[in-house]
């Protein structure tokens, strides 16, 4: 599988690497009942296939997502043959709630928890999940502790999931801000305009989340689909999942299905294809719950999108009204 370096100062990872929300199972924003070992036979499935890295959070099912991904990775030399990257700053611990909040204390414990689920003595990739939403710390001084726990060897490299430029310029200056994350596909496009290009000025990779956006680019979706999701899975409550949001993002899957069969490939990986052919994006991260769906969208970290190509897909996204 090709690989880039994630920015100036990272490792080289593949183009694709498993993401590891749904297989937290269920929590407040979880994707309904999962099964641990189907998890783990995905997780080892995608490593097999070449991925070298996994994404998870701290948050994922109360850290049950870390746990699992322990035991997926018993098998392989974890922080050489596989990297771990996972997030903190979303706190349940005191009540069960999850509150988004990068107090200094917060910060240190929930590395310390982390450190205990995985197995591990060293994060590869460690992130803030959400910005501060509660304890009102100045992201200066969170980032600061960012910067001990690297200095400590508890952390590789340091890196921030949905962080906009006027927060990512005040980390820099204090430690380089070495991975950003921010949520990226067809549906939803964002990104593109202001933090990618901010993070390829300064040498920070880029590894978008949701690139089949949660499931409806994969092919599989329809209305009653999104009727018979479990009641506690998030996407039931989610406007792209709901009209007048749904159809149109429908209608672009149908769009792309003539494109992905004239190269051969399946709608999911046509859909990763795009995020990865983004200027500014070292990889992206991919949901599985089973094996069968990582086999779904694996090819995407070798192939390459040509320009006609990416010109009709873009027709396609203004043509359906998609992500509108």
């Amino acid at each position: 599988m090709r690989t880039n370096r994630l920015g100036s100062n990272g490792p080289e990872i593949t183009r694709t690497g498993f993401g590891a929300w749904a297989i937290g199972g269920p929590w407040k924003v979880g994707w309904g009942p999962v099964d641990d070992d189907e998890s783990v036979a995905a997780i080892r499935h995608a490593v097999d296939s070449g991925a070298n890295w996994v994404d998870t959070a701290a948050v994922y099912g109360l850290g049950h997502s870390e746990e699992v991904v322990r035991r997926a990775l018993e098998p392989y030399r974890v922080n050489d043959e596989v990297l771990v990257f996972t997030k903190c700053g979303v706190n349940w611990y005191d009540d069960g709630d999850p509150k988004r909040t990068l107090h200094p204390e917060g910060i240190r414990f929930e590395c310390e928890q982390s450190l205990k689920r995985l197995g591990v003595d060293t994060i590869d990739l460690y992130q803030f999940h959400w910005p501060d939403e509660v304890s009102g710390t100045p992201v200066e001084e969170s980032w600061g502790v960012m910067k001990e726990l690297v200095d400590e060897g508890k952390v590789r490299w340091a890196g921030v999931s949905n962080f906009t430029v006027e927060l990512l310029e005040r980390c820099e200056p204090i430690m380089h801000v070495d991975s950003l994350q921010p949520p990226l596909s067809l549906v939803v496009r964002d990104a593109r305009e202001d933090v990618i290009p901010w993070a390829a000025d300064n040498g920070t990779g880029v590894i978008v989340y949701s690139p089949m956006a949660s499931g409806l680019l994969t092919g599989k979706f329809s209305a009653e689909h999104v009727e018979g999701l479990a009641e506690d899975d998030w996407r039931r409550r989610a406007a792209r999942f709901q009209e007048p949001q749904l159809s149109r993002n429908l209608a672009l899957v149908e769009q792309l299905r003539p494109i992905a069969e004239r190269l051969d490939v399946s709608v999911p990986t046509l859909a990763v294809a795009w995020t990865l052919a983004v200027p500014g994006v070292t990889a992206a991260i991919v949901g599985a719950r089973r094996p069968d769906q990582v086999d779904g969208w694996v090819a995407a970290a070798d192939l390459e999108l040509d320009a006609d190509t990416m010109a009709e897909i873009e027709r396609a996204v203004v043509d359906t009204g998609a992500g509108a």
